[in-house]
């Protein structure tokens, strides 16, 4: 399993999973990882654990959520982030 990169665009290097990660491994690596990244359990470091927190709920958000996890990996993160791609380019042509 892959070290977690909270400063990747890829949210399954965010959570240290593979693509291949089931839902409880996804769940698992999030409760892990959130308690862990906490800004309540870091105090000396409350910023950049608020940063990582942050990283890791918004990947758990796309990734724990079927449909969501679906959209990103055939859009990427525009498409899971609520923003529809334009799918009628190149249909009609």
């Amino acid at each position: 399993m892959p070290s977690p990169d909270f400063k990747s665009d890829d949210y399954y290097k965010v959570l240290g999973i593979e693509k291949s990660a089931t839902e409880a491994e996804i769940k698992k690596a999030y409760r892990k990882l959130a308690i862990k990244q906490h800004p309540d359990k870091n105090p000396d470091n409350k910023k950049e654990a608020e940063e990582n927190f942050k990283s890791i709920s918004e990947a758990y958000d796309v990734l724990g959520d079927e449909k969501k996890r679906k959209e990103y990996d055939q859009f990427g993160k525009p498409g899971a982030g609520g923003a529809t791609p334009d799918r009628s380019q190149g249909l009609h042509s």
